[in-house]
């Protein structure tokens, strides 16, 4: 069966729904709750047919029916509920127990994973997006595409490093993720802030590409800070855990598998992210732009291509090799500072730590000493 289901413009119908154990109903086009009495006004009644599919009557030669939920429960319900990636909408003689599968015949999962449904165009006809991803971070250009490509090529895949986005405001972070959210669907690209990140409910979990959106320490020295913001992230980067347990309103906990890719995006640059001294889960891109250097025309221009075909013309399937196995490990910050050109690092645990206002972005790699303010050239040793 296709990932792809009950896609189309008709209306409501019973094959849309499948019952849950917990007695909830999930509307698979887009894969939402409903309670059995909105199931039952919208299709009404059904049919109690005998052996031959026929209608059974009462005494009096009534047809018997039955509410719709009903009969879903008795015809179309599911054994369990998990966010998978790769899999089909309904996943046949399978079942997911504390992040593992087992085989059991005659049972079915109900996949909230849906697949990005945009048809991709011509990749020769992606220059805009390219031209500003390489105009606003020239020197990670080739590894932001190749996360963003893996996420697209592969989303049930985890890399076990996130991206962080850094630059002034009004630069175009947001608008260089633009079309990644479509490459992978809008409905598994999130958006959080740290103060979400960290509260109870975590249905940003079920997230091909979770974007965490202007990180910087807000203060709060009992919830959010950077400090405690870097430990949930991390704890979230990596596998194991291979899945996830999804706390959301309404509905009883169930699994995701941690395949999320992580991008953070922060206008700060001495008060942004914590990193450990020993981190090895960030690659760090800064850009030198400032929001004077684009006119009013280049967004302009940018957003009308995006909108008329651009999104489509984005090579994901073949314009740029996505990040192969080598990703879900580690990154090596003493090579990768090397290869990769500017993978700075915002370390410390104090504010002395970071990287001064006064020192501007260096031309070959750099890390910050811990502990210290002093630049330490990698490249000459």
């Amino acid at each position: 069966m296709s990932n792809v289901f009950g896609h189309g413009d008709r209306g409501v119908t019973l094959e849309d729904f499948r019952a849950l154990p917990s007695g909830a109903f999930i509307f698979m086009p887009c894969r939402e709750p409903w309670v059995a009495r909105a199931v039952d006004i919208a299709i009404g009644p059904q049919k109690v047919l005998d052996k031959q599919g026929k209608p059974k009557r009462d005494r009096n030669g009534k047809i018997i029916t039955m509410s719709a939920s009903a009969w879903l429960m008795k015809h179309q319900r599911v054994e369990q509920m998990a966010w998978v990636p790769g899999e089909p909408a309904l996943i046949r003689d399978r079942l997911l127990v504390e992040g593992g599968w087992i085989n059991r015949s005659d049972v079915t999962m109900l996949n909230l994973y849906q697949p990005p449904r945009i048809e991709l165009g011509d990749a020769a006809e992606a220059g805009p997006w390219l031209e500003h991803v390489h105009r606003i971070y020239p020197d990670d250009a080739t590894q932001i595409l190749r996360w963003l490509a893996h996420r697209r090529q592969q989303p049930q895949d985890k890399i076990n490093f996130n991206l962080v986005l850094g630059g002034g405001h009004g630069i175009g972070k947001d608008t260089l993720l633009e079309p990644a959210r479509y490459a992978v669907g809008p409905w598994n690209f999130h958006d959080v802030i740290p103060s979400q990140l960290l509260g109870r409910f975590n249905n940003f979990a079920k997230s091909v590409i979770l974007r965490v959106n202007e990180a910087h320490d807000q203060g709060d020295a009992e919830r959010v800070n950077r400090f405690n913001l870097y430990e949930r992230i991390k704890n979230l980067s990596v596998t194991p855990p291979y899945t996830l347990r999804i706390d959301e309103k309404y509905i009883r906990e169930y699994y995701v598998f941690n395949c999320m890719g992580i991008v953070i995006t922060t206008n700060h640059k001495t008060d942004g992210i914590y990193l450990d001294p020993d981190d090895r889960r960030h690659y760090v891109a800064w850009s030198d732009c400032r929001k004077e250097d684009f006119s009013e025309d280049y967004w302009t221009s940018l957003h009308q291509w995006y909108q008329t075909g651009g999104f489509e013309h984005v090579p994901w399937r073949s314009g740029y090799q996505s990040v192969k196995t080598g990703a879900r490990c580690p990154i090596d910050l003493s090579v990768a500072a090397i290869s990769q050109l500017r993978a700075l690092r915002l370390t410390g645990v104090t504010g002395s730590s970071t990287i001064s206002n006064t020192v501007s972005t260096p031309k070959a790699p750099y890390l910050l000493e811990h502990g210290s303010k002093r630049l330490i050239n990698l490249r000459n040793g």
